[in-house]
């Protein structure tokens, strides 16, 4: 895969899958536009344009430094709340949708002209293996994250006549700092890998290649899809 022709914007690549993205993408050459509240010194060490942006506010002028073509955009921004349905407020639903979907929605109104000039260009969301697999304290970022597929979807389907490929990676547990308090302790990353089929939990790395792959010119006859890279938990028992 060779990206260096090629402007790529993140969102969310100050840490965990994000940063390793940004990592893989740095070397192969793309020209990197990398958005987040906060510049993380490994994000710093790589020679990217970063702009700080919040999701969950109005942009205003936040994203006016993109170049005036893009040829993919990777949203990372995320979060991991697993508590019981009855204890999860309303508030907690909106913050996770807002995070998860609007965000989204507002970094891809800000940009889809952008990708257009590129007469082929790739956008990849983020899933979750719990949006399709049913899991018990999952609600909140489940519904997010279903409503994430339905506009991978729905995107795909509208803007397929304009070269811009739309599709959403689904990852079951990864090693980020936002699980670290699910695997704090050998035990419970023990337990975490056992539940997985191929007896691991995934690594950031894991969703930095198949991301890669689809903004690549590799996967440039794939669109509207939902891949699933989570160690067979989907779909295998």
């Amino acid at each position: 895969m060779q990206f260096s022709d090629k402007n790529i914007l993140i969102v969310g690549a100050s840490s965990g899958i994000g940063l390793a993205t940004a990592r893989l993408l740095h070397g192969l050459g793309a020209s990197l536009y990398t958005a987040s509240r906060h510049q993380s010194a490994e994000l710093a060490e790589l020679s990217t344009t970063f702009l700080p942006l919040d999701v969950t506010q109005p942009f205003g002028t936040a994203l006016d430094g993109l170049p005036e073509v893009l040829h993919g955009v990777v949203y990372c921004p995320g979060n991991i709340k697993l508590r019981p349905f009855e204890r999860i407020p309303v508030e907690d639903f909106r913050g996770d949708f807002e995070l998860n979907v609007l965000g989204a929605v507002q970094v891809l109104q800000a940009s889809m002209k952008r990708l257009k000039k590129a007469g082929g260009a790739s956008v990849v969301l983020f899933s979750t293996v719990a949006a399709d697999t049913g899991m018990a304290f999952h609600a909140s970022i489940a519904t997010s994250k279903a409503a994430v597929e339905g506009l991978t979807r729905a995107l795909a389907a509208e803007y397929a006549a304009s070269g811009v490929r739309v599709n959403a990676v689904a990852p079951s547990l990864t090693n980020t700092p936002l699980a670290a308090a699910l695997l704090n302790t050998p035990e419970k990353a023990e337990a975490s890998a056992k539940r997985h089929p191929l007896q691991r939990i995934g690594e950031p790395e894991d969703l930095a290649y198949m991301a890669s792959f689809l903004l690549s010119d590799h996967g440039s006859f794939i669109t509207g899809q939902v891949l699933p890279v989570d160690g067979g938990m989907g779909r295998l028992k």
